[in-house]
């Protein structure tokens, strides 16, 4: 997949800006301030209809103005698309393909795919598990963009049955407030099911690519071991063919394998049913729903050591790096058509990276049909990726790089 020119309106810092993107390499530079970041994050945006420094959509929108719009030409193989993003703060976002009437801003998902890396991926490693479960949703929705309503549904009913459990314990537990959380533990188990089967399939697919590059990048014999813990393999009932919080029993070679992989997706309802009501009591008490994918975590470790924590700078950031790129593999993966590999973006990374993983990274990123790289710095990126380069002096000024102008 590649793009061929991308148009934002009111995004960010522009009020008006139009690139022409090439196959291959593009290597946006400047100083830091002067938007490249913007326009990475746009085409990330365009793809996923999320930014990966913002949760909300309000400050993507110029300051002043009440929509934001991103328009990019989409080539996959022989074949093109218009796609047009509106940003609407507060109100819906829609969407435009080809010209045509607005729809669903839902409805571009999957025509682009995307893979973005940022510094901010560290917090991937770093912070607390809501990064971690948004990694593998939006994985998951890239290549199966029905599960974004799922997703969205999942959130909804969530909303509502918290603020059920709430009222609750201001107002006490009566019989129809038990009915009433009969539907919603329905709801959500169903909801709730799609998502996690989705995760765990994410998982199992992106377990050894992330294993293999992580030993690319860094040349280390560790290896990178990925594990979903789940709420649902929480106190198990002893009678369960599963131990909590424990692999595939008899496997253990591979402790970084949830037991819940195995299971169906309808048993995976069946289990978090039975957890919502074995948990009534307690959620009672704290006014909270404390079973779902909204509380699972995922634990990123080396052999056995955990990343967070015991591992070096180089080490985490070949780590959040192997789990981007083994998202692009599993991406090529599952469309490997001429023409359909996904768009990579590598924005502020260089300048992290000694000079064997930047070498290493830019050999392994070469194989991307288009690849979007932004650099404040020229001699940060290996001279191989500099044969389209774009300096970026404003957000009014955007020019080509000559050949003698190049590090």
């Amino acid at each position: 997949m590649r793009l061929s020119q991308l148009t934002l309106t009111d995004f960010r810092s522009y009020a008006h800006a139009q690139l022409q993107l090439q196959p291959g390499p593009n290597v946006l530079l400047g100083f830091n301030g002067v938007g490249k970041t913007n326009i990475a994050e746009a085409i990330g945006y365009l793809s996923t209809l999320s930014s990966h420094r913002v949760s909300q959509d309000g400050p993507l929108v110029r300051h002043g103005e009440k929509q934001a719009i991103i328009r990019a030409d989409a080539h996959r193989g022989s074949r093109q698309a218009l796609l047009e993003v509106e940003i609407n703060p507060g109100r819906s976002n829609r969407a435009r393909i080809n010209r045509g009437n607005p729809v669903r801003a839902t409805d571009v998902l999957g025509i682009l795919r995307t893979v973005l890396f940022a510094p901010e991926d560290l917090e991937l490693i770093k912070s607390g598990p809501t990064l971690r479960r948004r990694l593998f949703d939006d994985l998951a929705v890239q290549l199966r963009p029905a599960l974004g309503r799922v997703r969205l549904d999942y959130e909804k009913v969530l909303k509502q049955r918290n603020a059920l459990l709430k009222s609750i314990r201001h107002e006490g537990f009566t019989s129809t407030h038990e009915a009433t959380l009969a539907v919603w533990d329905h709801q959500l188990s169903e909801a709730g099911s799609q998502l996690l089967k989705a995760r765990l399939e994410m998982l199992t697919a992106l377990r050894p690519h992330v294993a293999t590059a992580y030993e690319q990048l860094s040349g280390s014999v560790r290896t990178a071991r990925v594990q979903y813990m789940s709420s649902l393999e929480e106190d198990l009932p002893q009678d369960s063919p599963f131990e909590a919080g424990a692999g595939v029993p008899g496997d253990a070679s591979r402790p970084d394998v949830s037991a819940l992989e195995s299971l169906t997706r309808h048993e995976l309802a069946g289990l978090m049913l039975q957890r919502l009501q074995s948990s009534r009591r307690a959620e009672r008490d704290r006014a909270m729903t404390l079973v779902g994918p909204h509380r699972d975590d995922v634990n990123f470790s080396l052999d056995q050591v955990p990343v967070k924590g015991f591992a070096s700078h180089g080490e985490t950031w070949s780590f959040a790096l192997a789990l981007r790129l083994g998202a692009y593999r599993v991406m090529v993966d599952d469309d490997p058509e001429e023409g359909a590999r996904p768009v990579l973006i590598l924005d502020d990374v260089f300048a992290e990276l000694d000079a064997r993983r930047r070498r290493r990274l830019a050999e392994l990123a070469a194989e991307a049909e288009q690849l979007i790289v932004t650099a404040a710095v020229d001699d940060d990126v290996p001279e191989a990726l500099l044969g389209n380069a774009l300096r970026v002096e404003s957000v009014d000024q955007i020019s080509q790089v000559s050949a003698h102008e190049q590090p």
